[in-house]
């Protein structure tokens, strides 16, 4: 049996009881503190990191008695965050096992403030701890650490998905789910589900079988400049078109990217913007939000206008090149857009639905110019 030493992230007792898979009123917990210690956040991410710190004390709690399959599941969750398993002394003199930070691994950013956490990530935290742990015992540890900024996101999803819109006048019937599985898990994630819901008439369907794709979140944004009346769009290469043979592989389309755990839409909006095309918005305009196939797939849009000056010169190529993105930015006079949309040449949904939703509030827009 094993007594842990917890500064951090775990010391939110709801993320402890997903990561060890038991509740945390049958664990013997205390609070304790590590004398020559302080808990400082990390530059790098939400959470912190423990560092040597002569006259300082670094508060916690201490589980006492856990099991090794426990401390293997504690050794799964945090290898994504590299860290090592260390022995200490606390100050009341009970021995425990704490998770340091490998070397280097991180950069100290002052004081960690768990209540602060808890506010803003800790549900999320939640959430995305529930994947990971999932895949203990079948899914690498080091498969779970590459993609875990998307399960984050997919976590933030579920939270977004809480607060949507949409749905007046729809049934808010029973859903029961039998059996759900993830055979596949890495920037995009797969789910099987098996399930009954209930019907119009009331009663409850045979057992259905039905798989969805599934994503995080997304902001798109057209910019559009109300005093020229033009457009700009984007221009790269997409694997949906690829997949499915088409003959056209590179799109033209709004600009657009997931968002990001701890971003909002149009924080989003903003920085995709500036990361594909160079573009500085002077105000966002709210033109809906949506999913882009609700029978198999989670994809959901926060959609924008964007208001921007685009001169001639703004057109050029861009991307972030760590995400081996390689795009191309062009200028459209707005009637030209509208054109494409009538004659059913915009083959990317976002793009014409924001193009009629600018058709309809085009006049408004200008005449504040």
């Amino acid at each position: 049996m094993i007594n842990m030493f917890f500064y951090g992230t775990l010391r939110h007792l709801p993320l402890l009881e997903i990561v060890l898979g038991r509740p945390a009123s049958s664990l013997d917990i205390a609070d304790v503190s590590l004398p020559g210690h302080a808990v400082m956040a990390v530059a790098q991410g939400p959470f912190p990191m423990i560092v040597t710190a002569q006259d300082q004390q670094a508060d916690g709690i201490i589980v006492r008695g856990l099991s090794e399959d426990e401390t293997a599941r504690l050794t799964y969750y945090e290898a994504g965050f590299d860290y090592d398993l260390l022995p200490v002394t606390l100050a009341d003199g009970q021995t425990a096992e704490v998770y340091f930070p490998s070397a280097d691994a991180w950069t100290p950013d002052g004081p960690w403030d768990l209540r602060a956490w808890v506010a803003k990530w800790g549900e999320m935290s939640c959430l995305a701890a529930t994947e990971v742990m999932n895949g203990f015992g079948t899914i690498a540890p080091a498969q779970v650490a590459q993609w875990f900024e998307r399960i984050r996101a997919r976590a933030l999803s579920a939270i977004n998905a809480q607060s949507s819109r949409h749905g007046v006048g729809t049934l808010n019937g029973r859903v029961e789910i039998l059996e759900r599985a993830r055979p596949y898990s890495k920037f995009f994630a797969i789910d099987d589900i098996l399930l009954r819901h209930e019907t119009f008439a009331g009663g409850m369907t045979e057992p259905l079988q039905r798989a969805v794709f599934v994503s995080s979140d997304a902001a798109i944004v057209l910019p559009y400049d109300p005093v020229r009346d033009r457009v700009l769009l984007v221009e790269q290469i997409r694997m949906g078109p690829l997949a499915r043979n088409d003959r056209t592989l590179w799109h033209m389309e709004p600009v657009a990217g997931l968002i990001d755990p701890g971003e909002t839409p149009a924080e989003a909006a903003h920085r995709e913007a500036h990361e594909e095309a160079s573009l500085r918005f002077d105000r966002l305009e709210a033109a809906g939000e949506c999913y882009a196939s609700p029978g198999a797939s989670t994809d959901f849009f926060y959609l924008f206008v964007g208001l921007c000056d685009l001169p001639d010169d703004v057109t050029g190529v861009g991307g972030a090149p760590d995400e081996g993105e390689n795009i191309r930015s062009h200028i459209l006079p707005f009637a030209d857009l509208l054109a494409l949309a009538e004659a059913r040449k915009t083959g990317n949904a976002p793009l014409t639905l924001l193009t009629y939703w600018l058709a309809h509030h085009r006049a408004r827009l200008r005449s504040a110019t």
